[in-house]
């Protein structure tokens, strides 16, 4: 979070731009949903009984996700890309070594969330594991739709990028944008399981709730992919 705090800062003072927006808005949102993911993922992990594959899933999520923010910042830092960037064999190799770092780390909480389906949880409502358990399994499902961005090289479908775009998300309001999706598809680690214990509890509205989450998601996943916007200003 202090990461995040300080790449906010940086944005009002620098004037680099990188495809149309402040070079520094990048490292800001990861460092941010990095900390997030991984608060979240802590306060989940704390229930299950397997310690030691909690501990190494924790350093490895501290190590992989560290450096990726590292990464992100310094080339913002330097005034060039970090992601899509195949100027060079380095930059190929650390861009490459960023979507294996993600991989890892996706795949891994896939595991958790298979710990969360095959563990016994009695301290815990079943209305609220169920929707930890299908908040991880969209978290991963929107987390490798990322890899349709690397593919690309770009997040934009139907046009270039640096065009209109939505205040600090950056999302683009003339074309689609495929991190839309990717946004909405990966939070639902953490908004299914606050939805379901603060306000429905109840193992039907949980699964409802789920669903039309996932409906959302994949919506906006399928208009970008037509180069819709999802707001057309």
């Amino acid at each position: 979070m202090f990461a995040a705090a300080i790449f906010l800062l940086l944005t009002r003072f620098s004037s680099t731009m990188l495809r149309g927006a402040n070079a520094w808005f990048k490292p800001f949102k990861f460092a941010l949903s990095i900390a997030v993911f991984s608060w979240t993922m802590g306060w989940y992990t704390y229930e299950l009984s397997a310690p030691a594959t909690v501990n190494l899933y924790n350093y490895v999520v501290i190590i992989l996700l560290g450096f990726e923010v590292i990464y992100i910042a310094l080339q913002a830092g330097r005034g060039k890309l970090s992601h899509y960037n195949v100027s060079s064999p380095l930059f190929k190799f650390l861009t490459a070594l960023m979507g294996i770092a993600a991989a890892i780390v996706t795949i891994w909480t896939g595991y958790i969330g298979i710990l969360f389906c095959t563990t016994n949880l009695p301290n815990l409502p079943v209305y609220y594991v169920l929707s930890i358990r299908i908040g991880i399994f969209l978290f991963v499902f929107f987390a490798f739709q990322g890899a349709s961005m690397g593919a690309r090289q770009t997040h934009t479908v139907g046009g270039p990028e640096g065009y209109s775009r939505l205040p600090v998300f950056n999302w683009s309001t003339k074309y689609g944008d495929l991190r839309i999706a990717h946004f909405i598809g990966m939070h639902a680690l953490q908004l299914l399981p606050l939805l379901s214990w603060y306000v429905f509890r109840d193992i039907t509205a949980t699964l409802i709730i789920g669903l039309l989450y996932a409906l959302l998601a994949g919506f906006t996943l399928v208009g970008a992919l037509k180069g819709r916007p999802l707001i057309n200003i």
